[in-house]
This record gives C-alpha cells, sequence and structure tokens, in this order.
C-alpha cells in the first residue's frame, strides 16, 4: 500500500497536505478508496463552510457503502476539487492526486497543532 512520508493522516482514512500558502489540502487514503471499492460519488462541503477538526464534512459513495469523510483540520472550506466530483473514479486512479478538498486554517497555531496530531506515513501504515 502507498502512504508518501510528505503528507499527514488521519485514523479515518484522510489525508493531508499542509501547502506554502498555508491552506491544508485534503483526500483520502490509498487504504480507503482500496476498501471502499469503485468509487461512484462524491458530495464534498461547500466553498464557505467552517470545520472544525474531526468534523464530518463529506461523503464518498462506492459500489459497496458510503462513507463520511472528516476534516483534519479547523478552518474554512476555501476551494473543492469539482474534476473529482464529475469523476469520481479518479480517487480509485490515484487517490494522493485527487486532493478533495482545501481548507484555509482559521489560526496557524492551531492549524500546526492540528497537523501535528496527525499520523506520520510509517504510524499511519502501522495502524492498518
Amino acid at each position: 500500500m502507498n502512504t508518501p512520508a510528505n503528507l499527514k493522516y488521519a485514523a479515518s482514512h484522510e489525508w493531508a497536505r499542509l501547502e506554502a500558502d498555508g491552506t491544508v489540502t485534503i483526500g483520502i487514503t490509498d487504504h480507503a478508496q482500496e476498501a471502499l471499492g469503485d468509487i461512484v460519488f462524491l458530495e464534498l462541503p461547500a466553498v464557505g463552510r467552517v470545520v472544525k477538526a474531526g468534523e464530518e464534512c463529506a461523503v464518498v459513495e462506492s459500489v459497496k457503502a458510503a462513507s463520511d469523510i472528516y476534516s483534519p483540520v479547523s478552518g474554512e472550506v476555501v476551494d473543492i476539487n469539482q474534476a473529482a466530483v464529475d469523476a469520481p473514479e479518479s480517487v480509485n486512479a490515484d487517490a494522493y492526486a485527487t486532493w478533495l478538498f482545501r481548507i484555509k486554517p482559521a489560526a496557524a497555531d492551531q492549524c500546526a497543532t492540528e497537523m501535528a496530531g496527525l499520523l506520520a506515513a510509517d504510524a499511519y501504515a502501522a495502524t492498518l
């Protein structure tokens, strides 16, 4: 299974990447997409929605099941990946290239604390 070292991971199978502009890009892990099977639908949060770390904010549906997606950090949703909504199977093709949404953290120090609370790649892999 693929777990890039440059990402942080939530136990609920989301990945997060802190960008140079301070936003956080979020997607689901390779393990999650593999467990779900063929993804057929994505419901992503509305741009402008304010979420808290750990809050359910999106849904991914596959031919097998629907699964909630939780935000790993707190802040405002500033972008969604419309291409992924239009072609949800792209998540199955490459879960790490197909991000789902981006969050602008409410505060840099809070974001740093929340990101530090996520798992490194090796720790995430050890939980699987």
